[in-house]
């Protein structure tokens, strides 16, 4: 701890002696690459190595991803490249219902502004930058050039994965009544988080919901995906724009989520209709 907080000591200084325009204009781009590993549950017992095998490649899109974080010292935009599917030759249309849209954080104001489109409606999610409390670990390892210090929390899943969807999600939301007649609040799960972040680049900003620390976040591991940084590239020749994106419907994270969950249960009951 006294080691981390001499490093912290040294970052201020160095900017404590860098010119206020110099601080204004210093940027960055890093790339991220996520892996998940597939949770096929009590199903994938039923099913041969071959089938988890196909599922897997089928999924690939899903399970692979990479990002781009561009950034300043206040503001970041976290983008996915969007692959084409090697089996379909086409991009992942309904996953893309579900994964997370262009996302802009402005960590002095406070601020996130992501941009999502749900079954060809445009959304523009705005609200507050999800609330981390890290704990500071001793630990420390090198990812590539930099030498990086570990961070954990403990976030509600449903924070984390606001954006997503799951019929499991539709049914822990449905009300439920103990003998006596009285709702029964769902219990609130819990997401362990493990991130790595350098000092030596001295911003706040971080991949997804991810931000808070006193250096960059080169690595994230939270429930079944890991999330590495690849390449960090500091005061590129060309200057990087940072605006946040500006098209669709306003609205909060909350309300983002009962749009989901409305869409969902009708397109449950319309089909139990079909079927009856």
């Amino acid at each position: 701890m006294k080691s981390l907080l001499l490093k912290s000591l040294a970052v201020l200084l160095v900017l404590g002696f860098t010119k206020p325009e110099e601080v204004q204009q210093f940027q960055g781009k890093a790339v991220y690459f996520s892996k998940a590993t597939l949770e096929l549950g009590r199903f994938g017992a039923r099913m041969s190595e071959a089938q988890k095998k196909q599922i897997k490649a089928r999924l690939k899109n899903r399970l692979e991803k990479e990002y781009v974080l561009n950034f300043n010292k206040k503001e970041s935009f976290f983008e996915e490249e969007e692959k084409i599917d090697a089996i379909s030759g086409a991009t992942d249309s309904w996953g893309k219902n579900f994964s997370q849209g262009d996302q802009y954080k402005n960590i002095q104001d406070n601020e996130l502004i992501q941009s999502q489109e749900f079954y060809g409606k445009r959304f523009l999610v705005k609200d507050q930058l999800q609330k981390i409390t890290w704990k500071i670990e001793k630990e420390s390892k090198k990812i590539g050039n930099y030498l990086c210090f570990k961070a954990t929390a403990s976030i509600p899943t449903n924070e984390l994965t606001w954006y997503d969807f799951s019929w499991n999600d539709l049914r822990k939301a449905e009300v439920k009544k103990d003998s006596l007649g009285n709702d029964i609040q769902p219990e609130i799960e819990m997401t362990k988080v493990e991130a790595w972040y350098t000092p030596q680049i001295p911003v706040s900003h971080g991949p997804g919901e991810y931000w808070g620390l006193p250096g960059l976040i080169l690595e994230v591991s939270a429930g079944n995906r890991v999330m590495l940084c690849s390449k960090v590239i500091i005061n590129p020749k060309e200057k990087i724009e940072i605006e946040a994106p500006d098209k669709g419907k306003e609205i909060t994270k909350l309300a983002y989520q009962e749009v989901i969950r409305e869409k969902m249960i009708e397109m449950r009951n319309n089909r139990g209709r079909r079927i009856r």
